[in-house]
C-alpha cells in the first residue's frame, strides 16, 4: 500500500519465534523464520499481505462459493466447480507430495488466517476490491490448498469432444487442422460410439469449472430466474485458443557451452496474462532450506527457482490426462448406466450452495465410477462423463515441488518426481556440479488399448491401468549436445516402442522449440544475456517460412501495385515481430486475418466445422502451403498467396494509415492486463489495469505472445521470466508482469510491466550481503 510504513513490527499469534519480511525494490518479498513451520506461516501470511483478493477469489471460485458473495449469476459455476474437487481420502492425499505435506499446508493456512484477522483488526489493510463488492475474505482450511484442481492444466477431454463433432461433420483428416496427432494414428471410433450423439454441450460443465471469475453488471444483477443463463461464459473457440497458448520456455546448458563455465538455466511458463500476475516471486530462508523463484501464491513453495544447490524449471509437457467415457443408461431407468455385465447406479449427491440475497439452494452433482456426469440425455440412453487424473491422490497443481525444492542435486531432483501429479511437465534442472537434465513428470495413464483420442465406452472396455512410473517417461542426464530445452513441443524419443501405453499425442506447434534449440547449438559460449534474448526473442518461424515463399509466388505471377508494395515491405526483413516493425505488422494481419481464414475456408468448407478448428495447427497449415502435394495444386495456391495478401495490405491501411513506413506492429499489437473490475464501475477503478503496452512477438515466437483475433490485443504469454546463473546465484535475474503485488495501492502493483514488456529484467538477489543492499521495506513479526 503506498501509505504502507517503510519498516513495522506485528505480533502474530501462531508464530513461534521471530521472523522477518524484507522487500527489495522490486517488490520480492525475502522470507526469514527461525524454522520451517515458521517459514510456511510467513509464506502464507505475506502472500495474505500482498495478493488477498487473488486468494480468496480463487478460494471461492475453486470451492463453489461464488454465488455467496456474488449472487445468482455465480450460482451455475459454483455447481460446475464443485464437480471438479477432490473428493477422496485425504490420507493418501497428504503423503503423495512430500512426508510433511499436511504440516506444511497447516502452517501456510495459518499464515494466511493471520493476516485477514488482521485485516478485520485493522480494516485499512483489506484490498479496495472487498469494498467494491461488499464482501469479506473468508478463512481458509489446510485442504482447500490441495482439494482444488480446475485451476491447473490437463488435457485432452475438450479435445476428444471437438475431434468427434469434427468427424461427425467431415473426417479425420479435416481434425488435422485444428491438431495434428503426433505420433500418428489411425483414428477410428471404439465399437458402439456413435460420434453424432456426443454434442458440444458436453465441454459446458468443464469449461465452466476452469473459467475465470468475470464481473459485469448484469451477471452481477442476476436473479434465480437466470442461473442457468451464466453457464456459456465464453465462445467454444476461445477455450480452446486459451489452452493452446497456455504453454511455457525452458533450457538448462551445461558449463562446457557457458562462457562462464557455470551452467545457465532459464524458465519462462506461459499463461493468461492477468493482473494480479498469476506467478508471485518470493525468497524462503530457515536453516536447512534456502530457496528463491516463483509459484503460484496459493501454494507453499516455490516451483521454479533455485535453492543453494540446485536450479529448475518447467514447461507443460503434453501427457494425456483425461478420457472421457461414453454410457448407455437403462431404458425406463436414467439413473442407472451399463458397466461390465450389469448395471451401475450414478452417484446423485446434493449440496447446499449459498446465494446472495436469496435463501441457500439445492444442486445435484453427478458422478460415475469415472467422474463427473457432462451430460445426460435420457431420451436418447445417453451419459457422458470425464475422467481426470484430477480424480486421484497428489493431482494438485505444482505442489510435488515441496519435494524436489529441497533437492541438492540434479539426481536428487530427478528421484523425487515419483510425487509431481500435475501438471505434466518438462522439468530441467542444473545443479553446482555442473550436471544438467530433463526430465518429464505427471500422473500419465497407462492406456492398454486405445490412444485417447476419442470418446470411449464406459462399460469397462477402456480403463486406465495405474500410472507409467516416473521413470519410465522421458528423462535426459548429462546429453552430449551440452543442453536440454523443451517449448511444448512434440519431444518423446524417436526410438520409443510404437508399442508401449500411450503417453499423448497432442503438442504445441514446433516453431518456438526449433528456434530455441537452433540458437543454443550454434552458441558455444552460452551467457546470462544470451539466455535473456532468447526468452524475448520474436523470430517468427510462420513468417520466414510464408515470406520465402512469397517471394519464389513472385517470380512465376505478375503481381499489381499493392501486392508489389507488399512484396517490397516484407523482402529483406529478418522475420522478427518487433514493436516497431512494419513488415510484422503486414505479416501477422495477412497471416492471422486473411492467409488462415482462406485456408480454413478451403480445407473445411462447413462454417461450423470451421469453428471448431480455430485456432488453427500452424504447422499443418505451414505444410499445406510449402507442399500442397495432393491435397491441391500449385496454382490455386499461389491464388490464394496473392490475393490474401492484396487484402491483408488493405486491411493494414485501414487500420494504420496510408503510409507502410510508418506502420508499427507494436501499434496493433498490445498488452493491457485487465483487472477484473475494470468492467463494473467507471472512474478511479479503470486505472486498476495496467496498459495498454506495445508488445512484439506472437505465438510463434519465443518471446510468447498470444493475442485476440478481434482487436490483436494480447492476451497471453510470459508470466514471469527466471535466468539463473547456476553457482553464482546474484547475477540471476527475472521478471514477472505486471507486478508483485495484487493490491492496486501498492507501488508493486504495476512497476514491472513496462520492463517486462521492453524485454528487461531486474535482479534475483539471495546472498545476504546482496539482499542487505537492496532492501526498501521490513516488516518484523513477532510471536503474539
Amino acid at each position: 500500500m503506498t501509505d504502507a510504513p517503510t519498516n513495522e513490527t506485528l505480533r502474530l499469534a501462531g508464530l513461534s519465534a521471530e521472523a522477518e519480511i524484507r522487500i527489495d525494490g522490486w517488490g520480492i518479498p525475502h522470507l526469514k523464520a527461525a524454522n520451517e513451520n515458521d517459514l510456511f506461516f510467513v509464506q502464507g501470511f505475506n502472500a495474505a499481505r500482498d495478493r488477498l483478493w487473488q486468494l480468496d477469489l480463487w478460494r471461492k471460485r475453486g470451492l463453489g462459493l461464488l454465488a455467496a458473495d456474488f449472487g445468482p449469476g455465480y450460482l451455475a459455476q459454483d455447481h460446475a466447480a464443485r464437480h471438479f474437487l477432490y473428493r477422496g481420502d485425504m490420507a493418501p492425499e497428504w503423503t503423495s507430495y512430500a512426508p510433511d505435506t499436511e504440516t506444511i499446508c497447516n502452517a501456510f493456512v495459518a499464515g494466511i488466517n493471520a493476516y485477514t484477522a488482521l485485516c478485520e483488526a485493522e480494516p485499512a489493510r483489506l484490498p479496495p476490491e472487498f469494498a467494491v463488492f461488499g464482501t469479506r475474505p473468508a478463512y481458509w482450511q489446510p485442504s482447500d490448498v490441495v482439494r482444488i484442481r480446475s485451476h491447473a492444466l490437463t488435457r485432452n477431454g475438450l479435445s476428444e469432444i471437438l475431434r468427434a463433432n469434427i468427424m461427425a461433420l467431415a473426417d479425420a483428416e479435416t481434425d488435422l487442422l485444428r491438431y495434428e496427432i503426433d505420433p500418428p494414428v489411425e483414428l477410428k471410433p471404439a465399437e458402439g460410439i456413435v460420434l453424432a450423439d456426443i454434442p458440444l454441450e458436453a465441454t459446458r460443465l468443464f469449461k465452466l469449472a476452469t473459467a475465470p471469475v468475470t464481473f459485469d453488471k448484469v451477471r452481477l444483477a442476476a436473479t434465480l430466474d437466470d442461473v442457468w443463463k451464466w453457464t456459456e461464459v465464453t465462445d467454444l473457440g476461445d477455450v480452446i485458443q486459451r489452452v493452446t497458448e497456455e504453454g511455457s520456455n525452458n533450457w538448462a546448458v551445461h558449463g562446457s557451452r557457458t562462457d562462464t563455465g557455470r551452467p545457465i538455466l532459464a524458465s519462462d511458463p506461459h499463461r493468461a496474462h492477468a493482473v494480479p500476475s498469476l506467478r508471485y516471486l518470493v525468497h524462503l530462508q530457515a536453516p536447512g532450506l534456502n530457496a528463491i523463484g516463483t509459484g503460484e501464491p496459493t501454494a507453499p513453495g516455490i516451483s521454479l527457482g533455485h535453492n543453494e544447490k540446485v536450479a529448475f524449471g518447467l514447461t507443460i509437457f503434453g501427457a494425456d490426462q483425461e478420457d472421457v467415457y461414453v454410457y448407455e443408461t437403462k431404458d425406463g431407468d436414467p439413473d442407472s448406466y451399463r458397466y461390465g455385465s450389469g448395471w451401475e447406479k450414478i452417484n446423485r449427491i446434493e449440496e447446499r450452495f449459498g446465494v446472495k440475497g436469496f435463501s441457500d439452494q439445492a444442486l445435484t452433482l453427478s458422478f460415475t465410477r469415472h467422474g463427473p456426469l457432462l451430460y445426460e440425455n435420457p431420451k436418447k440412453k445417453l451419459a457422458i462423463a470425464m475422467r481426470s487424473v484430477w480424480l486421484s491422490p497428489g493431482s494438485a497443481a505444482y505442489l510435488g515441488s515441496l519435494a524436489y525444492m529441497r533437492s541438492t542435486s540434479v539426481k536428487a531432483f530427478s528421484e523425487t518426481l515419483g510425487h509431481w501429479g500435475t501438471p505434466s511437465v518438462n522439468h530441467v534442472s542444473a545443479d553446482v556440479d555442473g550436471n544438467i537434465g530433463w526430465f518429464t513428470a505427471g500422473f500419465t495413464p497407462v492406456r492398454h488399448n486405445w490412444q485417447g483420442l476419442l470418446p470411449v465406452p464406459g462399460h469397462g472396455s477402456h480403463e486406465w491401468d495405474g500410472f507409467l512410473p516416473a521413470d519410465q517417461l522421458p528423462r535426459r542426464y548429462n546429453p552430449a549436445e551440452g543442453f536440454v530445452a523443451s517449448a511444448n513441443e512434440m519431444n518423446l524419443p524417436s526410438d520409443r516402442d510404437p508399442n508401449a501405453p500411450s503417453i499423448g499425442h497432442e503438442w504445441a506447434e514446433i516453431s518456438r522449440a526449433q528456434r530455441i534449440k537452433s540458437v543454443l547449438a550454434a552458441d558455444l559460449k552460452h551467457t546470462l544475456k544470451g539466455s535473456m534474448a532468447l526468452q524475448t526473442d520474436t523470430y517468427s518461424r510462420p513468417a520466414a517460412t510464408i515470406c520465402s515463399l512469397l517471394e519464389k509466388v513472385a517470380v512465376r505471377h505478375p503481381l499489381d501495385g499493392t501486392q508489389r508494395m507488399a512484396l517490397a515491405l516484407v523482402k529483406g526483413w529478418d522475420h522478427r515481430l518487433e514493436a516497431t516493425s512494419a513488415p510484422a505488422a503486414l505479416f501477422e494481419v495477412w497471416w492471422m486475418k486473411h492467409l488462415r481464414p482462406a485456408l480454413l475456408s478451403k480445407f473445411a468448407p462447413n462454417q461450423t466445422v470451421r469453428q471448431l478448428l480455430l485456432p488453427g495447427d500452424v504447422d499443418r497449415m505451414l505444410s499445406l502451403l510449402t507442399e500442397p502435394g495432393r491435397h491441391w495444386d500449385e496454382a490455386e495456391r499461389d491464388a490464394m498467396l496473392l490475393s490474401t495478401l492484396s487484402a491483408g495490405f488493405d486491411d493494414c491501411e485501414k487500420r494504420l494509415g496510408s503510409s507502410p513506413a510508418a506502420w508499427q506492429w507494436g501499434d496493433l499489437h498490445k498488452a493491457t492486463f485487465e483487472h477484473a473490475t475494470s468492467r463494473i464501475t467507471t472512474g478511479g477503478i479503470a486505472n486498476w489495469n495496467v496498459g495498454p503496452l506495445p508488445l512484439g512477438g506472437s505465438r510463434s515466437t519465443p518471446m510468447n505472445a498470444g493475442y485476440r483475433m478481434s482487436d490483436f490485443g494480447v492476451t497471453a504469454g510470459a508470466s514471469v521470466r527466471l535466468v539463473m546463473d547456476v553457482g553464482d546465484w546474484d547475477n540471476s535475474v527475472c521478471i514477472n508482469a505486471p507486478g508483485q503485488s495484487g493490491d492496486p495501492r501498492s507501488p508493486h502493483y504495476g512497476d514491472l510491466a513496462e520492463i517486462w514488456s521492453k524485454g528487461g529484467y531486474v535482479p534475483l538477489v539471495y546472498s545476504e550481503a546482496r539482499i542487505a543492499r537492496e532492501i526498501v521495506r521490513r516488516i518484523t513479526l513477532l510471536p503474539g
